[in-house]
């Protein structure tokens, strides 16, 4: 039973939580739709229809799919060598996993011009195969995925270690081989936690600033994804395409946050926990 202490003190709890929501989320989202919108649908759509807003939204796209499938791989390959082998250097591959969330995203995009830039040490092999890294869309691409890499890999190393590997064990005794032993009874356990860190690795991707802005160069319609452009936008006062543009960006998060609550739905039914 609830005493009445309790009650005041959920009710508080809840009532700044829906506060902290409204000021931090809720306001902010309003208020980048009610710029985006200040000047009609005309300007809002002539904004979000130009040429360089179509190709930074394509660029981002493009750099957020490869992040997704490359960091699914990577994460998928991680987890399970973490998880059920004993090799050398399994401790150094854990801690190299979580280095993204320790490094700043600036520092990560210099590192990647000190590797690849014109004063790099792999520069000379680079200009012998006329290959550009940095100032292009490669660049763009190892940046996002080195800055979502950690994602797929610490969602479902949880989980496979929760479930140990007996079942896998029984299978390869029986004969089964690698990819029957993963397709039958690995990937049903991983499933909805592959969804949920692919939905968090998109998030992030699209997302992401410092590194991309370091390694971009800014050009214009050429490395530019939708936050860099939503910047320069703004730096050139142009705040109603920078917000109409941003408008974009914080529609595909309400999109993504819906997926998210999809999926954790699904494995709470999955589970047969009661979902409220």
């Amino acid at each position: 039973m609830r005493t009445k202490a309790n009650t005041w003190t959920a009710r508080a709890l809840i009532g700044a939580s829906v506060l902290f929501i409204l000021v931090m989320l809720a306001l902010p989202l309003a208020m980048i739709l009610s710029e985006a919108l200040h000047a009609g649908w005309s300007a809002y759509w002539k904004a979000i229809s130009d040429s360089y807003t179509l190709k930074a939204a394509h660029l981002t796209l493009t750099a957020t799919a490869a992040a997704v499938v490359l960091n699914a791989v990577f994460g998928l390959a991680a987890a399970w060598a973490i998880t059920r082998f004993e090799f050398p250097g399994k401790r150094l591959l854990t801690t190299i996993i979580d280095i993204p969330f320790a490094v700043s995203p600036v520092i990560a995009g210099l590192v990647f011009i000190l590797t690849f830039g014109r004063l790099g040490w792999m520069n000379p092999i680079l200009t012998a195969y006329d290959i550009k890294i940095v100032f292009a869309t490669p660049g763009i691409v190892i940046a996002t995925v080195f800055i979502t890499f950690p994602f797929v890999a610490r969602e479902i190393i949880p989980v496979l270690e929760a479930r140990g590997n007996d079942e896998e064990q029984a299978a390869a005794l029986m004969g089964a081989g690698f990819f029957t032993i993963f397709r039958k009874i690995t990937f049903p356990h991983i499933r909805w936690a592959l969804l949920y860190s692919v939905i968090l690795c998109t998030a992030r991707a699209m997302g992401e600033f410092g590194a991309v802005s370091v390694v971009s160069g800014h050009l214009r319609g050429k490395t530019n994804t939708l936050p860099l452009h939503v910047e320069i936008l703004y730096n050139e006062y142009q705040f109603t395409a920078a917000f109409a543009v941003a408008s974009l960006l914080a529609a595909a998060a309400i999109v993504i946050l819906v997926a998210r609550n999809i999926v954790e739905y699904m494995v709470k039914k999955e589970d047969g926990g009661h979902v409220r």
